[in-house]
């Protein structure tokens, strides 16, 4: 039992911050909700904080056009997180821009930095935790 207890220790040692919860982004417009997806993580637009149009804001620049008459409050813009070294990597989608992209996140005290890069052009911006 104490061999499995040894062992047990340094991967979770390894594991990331956890990245659950609400997130109000960088530009104040809006809450995002971190949860888990089955045995992934995802993230869901919760809350848009800004003055939107009648009807809600919409996904207009999104680049499958069957898609632009959906509301953004509730979209899925992060999918298939998964632990990848001291943060968690998946896919990620941004309705200020309509592009996808490959996501890099990591927890550090109560911000969440995500590094977004499609081909070889990167962002980053910094959440701050919800209570």
């Amino acid at each position: 039992m104490a061999l499995v207890a040894l062992i047990a220790v340094p991967s979770m040692a390894a594991a990331p911050a956890p990245i659950t919860g609400r997130w109000k982004t960088d530009d104040g417009k809006g809450v995002v909700v971190m949860t888990v997806c089955g045995n992934k993580m995802c993230g869901r637009i919760e809350r848009v904080l800004v003055k939107q149009p009648a009807g809600g804001q919409l996904d207009e620049r999104n680049p499958d056009k069957a898609k632009r008459g959906r509301q953004i409050t509730g979209l899925q813009i992060y999918w298939d997180l998964v632990p990848h070294g001291d943060g968690w990597k998946g896919e990620g989608y941004s309705p200020e821009d309509g592009r996808y992209y490959k996501a890099h996140l990591r927890v550090k005290g109560g911000k969440l930095t995500m590094k977004g890069c499609v081909s070889v052009f990167c962002r980053t911006v910094t959440w701050t935790k919800m209570s």
